[in-house]
């Protein structure tokens, strides 16, 4: 079925000769000689007219009234004689101390209405009520005064209320309000006929309602005080000090007997005497009962015109101006639970159930010893103090805030200039109200500050309350000083920032030996910024996760509440320690990553010819015996396999981010990272969800990814590569199988060695001698296969001298020249004869340095001792001989991924952070993390595969 419609109308809409049908939502005419109610969804009779019956709507029957009875009755039914004429509306009218008298005392109607007066004298003391039909008791003031109903002059009649004029009243009131937000100075309706009244009968005869009305219009005025002291802030103070005599209230120094309590003084660092001198007197606990998490904070609420309406609890949501379930709103006052809401209200809604102010007084409720139950008082921080011209809030420091005590949340009355009826032309609203409850130092018993609420206001000036909106917060946070906590940090970050610069030194000591390079210059200290970046990326990722797990574990696991988390603005330092530490990681990786694709790397093949074969000359036209070819696929082998271990890892990449992403989005270990004391893995999606904490999310992050990093490395050292397989080993095993050595340069003078020369003199043979030969080794009918006789020490850090340096590179030239400009190539032989050549004189030359024929660039072989093991770094030179140092790992893996996989893991994890706290998405980060691994290990391959093919001379095309 199809939609129905009908078209909007509302009341107002009707004029004066229709009414709005209720039933059918639309207007209806009235019939002959009526008008539409008051109300707008009935008719009643124009004026001359008589009702003769009614049944609501329009079933109204008219009469007109005879020419001598031209007046109707306040009731409408009948008509009447008025003899002091006829209002606007057809009835009769009297003067302002007469009653309209139309019935006698048994109902029976009159036929002429009688005016009667008032008795305003001596013992009646009487004037006609509101609505003219009584005469009721003179106010009281009235009579004190002149001892009858008339205000006469001199005596002063203001607000409804007479006062002698040689009374001691303050000045005449000033009935302004100052918006300061918009530069608006209005004089209140409000102020202007309640100010004076109310701080009079306040002054002159305590009178209780009169006080309150005073303050509340002190709290419209933002409690501040102008240059003249006759604004209602001017009068209370005024007052404040005028009744001293009376005595204060609870002993309370700032609470004035018949006054509301406004302020708490304006001495300096009073605030902080208010807000640290005591701690709350009860112990909470996480732990424990409802009532020992909750914070149970109560308001006494007053009308504008100074009327106690009633105790509310703040679990109704009576602060938050944005709608919300009970749930959501009970958890803004569970202790630890951080809560933030925010949401923009219509202007209309605003004007439409704020119309009339309420004014608040906090209280916590807390029981005494003796089982009563008692209030502390919350103190308010009014951010809009600071338009006062004699008390200036400057600066965030303690000692310059005035503390007060009352506030309202929305004041749509004090801007209202002229008609009360209309719509203000200023409206103040509450737009950011933050509770803050601050831990108390060194508590392990759960004991807090007095709460500190603070309020922001803005000014809205009404134009189209339709299309105007306001955005409003509300928020709870729970803070404790985390001075000491940044002094240990810095202290932390100093000693061991110290610490790196000594490391660092040391390493490029290091670096320079094993350069051969004894000058200092820019590259030294580049590369010494390099090695400190490295270090200093580490120190501030120890730090960062020492921090997140802490908070992550003494917060959450707490039973009395101990420790609070550091609010967002107190996390920046963190954030920019992890920032610091990704950047500099990224540095340190790059650098990695350029020198593992820079280094010198050649395989030495032992294989030597098998026999001799006969060989034709070309262009000589006879055939010689040549030396027989030796197989260069053993060669391709080892290189294909040195490229596919290039990027080998201890950690699998993909099921590592898969399997952090389970656990903190599956399994619930993000819901660690709320800003709420409960340490559940999983929340209710009815309740409230607390804001997420920067540092618990890296904590828990960095956790996970340590944790499960951690147990990959374990399965991979200790059953996978025992039990299955491990490619190092085996690469090692198989150049061993393949008679060829692997001889790299990682840095000029400094390098590794796989001796990987056969036992058996050759491998360039058939499937039966190759198993014939791993047989006879297996039984031990043949030599070790370490370099020295008699050892299986096959892998060596190499420390060559710079003689044997320059040879390498004299030989290495060849390379650099075919590769260089054609007029540098030998025009007699070609590109491929040049690099054959240089590959058989490198391949030779190599061969004969490891067999000690080059006695004027000899090695000798020795053991690191225990401290150059421990620092990485060599303390001998080799001036004459060149080092070979014992290996007892396979420390060759450090120009690998293999060997990195610490650099590797902190920088996969900062990245990692670094997304996640930028878009507050653990998935996003996870993708970003495992695509920039994927982008950065192809870099490595493909490069990689180019520097190999460069520098061991093997065809690119037969890398696959």
């Amino acid at each position: 079925a199809g939609g129905f419609s009908l078209p909007l109308q509302r009341p107002a809409d009707c004029g004066d000769a229709r009414y709005f049908d209720i039933s059918r939502l639309a207007c209806e005419s009235c019939g002959a000689h009526q008008r539409q109610s008051a109300g707008g969804s009935s008719c009643v009779c124009q004026p001359g007219y008589r009702m003769v019956s009614s049944n609501g709507g329009s079933s109204v029957i008219c009469e007109k009234c005879p020419e001598n009875m031209s007046g109707v009755t306040q009731d409408g039914w009948n008509c009447i004689i008025c003899p002091k004429g006829l209002t606007s509306e057809g009835k009769c009218k009297c003067l302002n101390d007469e009653i309209l008298v139309e019935r006698s005392i048994d109902g029976v109607l009159l036929n002429e209405a009688m005016c009667i007066r008032c008795n305003g004298s001596e013992q009646s003391f009487s004037a006609p009520d509101a609505s003219g039909n009584r005469c009721v008791r003179c106010e009281e003031t009235f009579i004190n005064v002149s001892k009858s109903c008339d205000c006469i002059s001199p005596n002063i009649l203001t607000g409804g209320l007479c006062f002698r004029a040689t009374e001691s009243l303050p000045l005449k009131a000033l009935a302004t309000v100052r918006f300061g937000q918009l530069g608006i100075t209005l004089t209140s309706a409000w102020f202007l006929k309640n100010l004076q009244s109310s701080a009079s009968a306040c002054l002159l005869y305590s009178n209780l309602t009169a006080c309150q009305a005073l303050g509340n219009m002190c709290v419209m005025n933002m409690n501040s005080l102008s240059s003249s002291n006759t604004d209602a802030c001017g009068l209370f103070q005024y007052i404040y000090l005028n009744t001293a005599r009376l005595g204060n209230v609870h002993s309370i120094t700032f609470w004035r007997q018949n006054l509301p309590w406004l302020y708490y003084g304006d001495q300096p660092g009073l605030a902080s005497q208010v807000l640290e001198a005591n701690h709350f007197p009860t112990i909470f606990s996480f732990k424990g009962t409802d009532k020992d998490v909750k914070l149970q904070f109560i308001a006494a609420s007053f009308d504008a015109a100074g009327n106690f309406l009633k105790w509310q609890g703040l679990e109704g949501g009576i602060l938050q101006l944005c709608p919300d379930t009970q749930a959501k709103l009970n958890a803004a006052y569970a202790l630890g639970t951080t809560y933030q809401q925010s949401c923009k209200i219509s202007l209309s809604k605003i004007l439409l159930e704020f119309a009339n102010p309420i004014f608040y007084d906090l209280f916590l409720e807390y029981n005494g010893d003796d089982g009563q139950q008692y209030l502390w008082d919350v103190p308010v921080l009014n951010l809009n103090f600071q338009y006062s011209e004699m008390f200036v809030n400057q600066g965030s420091n303690m000692n310059n805030w005035l503390l007060t005590r009352r506030f309202f949340l929305v004041d749509a009355l004090s801007g209202k200039e002229n008609d009360l009826g209309k719509l203000p032309r200023v409206i103040r609203i509450a737009s950011k109200i933050t509770i803050s409850i601050r831990l108390v130092s060194h508590s392990q018993r759960g004991t807090i500050y007095p709460p500190l609420i603070t309020i922001a206001y803005t000014d809205v000036l009404v134009q189209n309350p339709e299309t105007q909106s306001v955005m409003v917060s509300f928020s709870v946070n729970y803070e404790m000083n985390q001075s000491e906590a940044r002094i240990q940090t810095d202290i932390t970050l100093g000693v061991l920032g110290g610490l790196a610069v000594l490391w660092s030194l040391l390493k490029t000591a290091g670096w320079k030996r094993r350069t051969g390079s004894s000058i200092i210059d820019l590259q030294t200290l580049f590369k010494f910024l390099l090695f400190y970046a490295g270090d200093l990326a580490n120190i501030f990722f120890i730090i960062t996760v020492g921090m997140g797990i802490y908070w992550l574990v003494f917060f959450k696991a707490q039973r009395f509440v101990s420790v609070l988390l550091p609010l967002p603005s107190e996390e920046e330092d963190f954030v920019t320690y992890i920032a610091c530490a990704f950047t500099l990681k990224a540095l340190h990786f790059l650098q990695m990553l350029v020198s593992q694709l820079t280094i010198d790397i050649f395989f030495i093949d032992w294989e030597r010819p098998k026999g001799k074969i006969l060989k034709a000359v070309e262009g000589e036209g006879v055939i010689k015996s040549a030396a027989a070819p030796v197989s260069i696929w053993r060669t391709y082998f080892i290189a294909n396999e040195w490229n596919e271990i290039q990027t080998m890892r201890k950690i699998n990449p993909l099921f590592q981010v898969l399997a952090v992403l389970f656990f903190l989005e599956v399994v619930g270990f993000s819901n660690l990272a709320l800003m709420d004391s409960s340490s559940s893995l999983t929340r209710s999606s009815e309740g409230y969800i607390a804001p997420w904490s920067r540092i618990l999310r890296f904590g828990v992050s960095a956790a996970l990814w340590l944790a499960i990093a951690f147990l990959q490395i374990i399965f991979f050292s200790v059953l996978y590569e025992r039990f299955i397989e491990d490619k190092i080993s085996q690469f090692v095993d198989l150049c061993c199988m393949s008679n060829i050595s692997v001889f790299l340069l990682s840095h000029n003078c400094f390098g590794y060695y796989i001796h990987g020369r056969s036992v058996h003199g050759h491998a360039d043979t058939n499937m039966e001698e190759m198993n014939m030969n791993l047989k006879r080794e297996a039984e031990n009918l043949c030599s070790q296969r370490g370099l020295l006789p008699n050892t299986d020490g096959q892998t060596f850090q190499i420390s060559i001298s710079r003689k044997m340096r320059l040879h390498y590179d004299r030989i290495h030239e060849t390379l650099t020249r075919r590769r260089g400009p054609a007029r540098l190539l030998d025009s007699s032989a070609n590109t491929f004869e040049q690099s054959t050549r240089a590959y058989n004189t490198m391949n030779k030359f190599l061969g004969s340095f490891i067999d000690h024929v080059h006695k004027e660039i000899d090695y000798i072989v020795k053991d690191k001792s225990l401290l150059e093991r421990i620092l990485g770094m060599e303390f001998m030179e080799p001036l004459e001989k060149s080092l070979f140092y014992n290996d007892e790992g396979q420390s060759f893996s450090d120009v690998l991924y293999y060997g990195n996989e610490t650099t590797l893991l902190i920088f996969d994890i900062l990245f990692f952070s670094v997304v996640d706290l930028a878009f507050q998405s653990f998935v996003l980060a996870a993708i970003l993390t495992y695509l920039q691994h994927e982008i950065f290990r192809f870099i490595r391959n493909t490069l990689g595969q180019k520097n190999l093919a460069s520098k061991t001379l093997v065809d690119e095309r037969f890398l696959i």
